[in-house]
């Protein structure tokens, strides 16, 4: 399948009361600060796709608990799989410099401040209901 069409797996990795997020070395469009994502590759699930992006981008194990829904990204047109994931070892540092630049654990007024345009809706009703106030 083209590349432009492979979809993309996000780990949204809740972890003392915080959520994972990294800033993207090169943004895609408006696109700085994401989950930990990537693209599925070929027989591979989205949740299996979530694990291996959260590893390979910030050094961190997790494993996946549910999938909190998908979307066509309104700035990347991908379609994006948003898989939440539990925090199983590791420290969260940028492993991957080519893709992320840096790496963060945000509360609720953070994610706000760094994703301008909000997050996509079941993925912040999610974080509302995990995250602390």
């Amino acid at each position: 399948m083209p590349d432009e069409d492979r979809t993309v797996a996000g780990a949204v990795i809740v972890h003392a009361g915080r959520v994972l997020m990294m800033r993207r070395s090169v943004p895609v469009g408006s696109v700085v600060w994401t989950f930990p994502s990537g693209k599925v590759e070929a027989g591979e699930s989205p949740a299996d796709a979530a694990v291996r992006e959260a590893s390979e981008e910030t050094g961190v194990t997790v494993t996946p608990v549910s999938m909190l829904g998908e979307r066509v990204h309104p700035v990347t047109g991908r379609r994006v799989v948003y898989v939440a994931c539990r925090l199983v070892s590791g420290e969260a540092r940028a492993t991957s410099p080519r893709e992320v630049a840096e790496v963060t654990w945000a509360g609720l007024d953070d994610v706000r401040r760094l994703v301008p345009g909000g997050v996509f809706e079941p993925v912040q009703a999610y974080l509302d209901n995990v995250l602390p106030r």
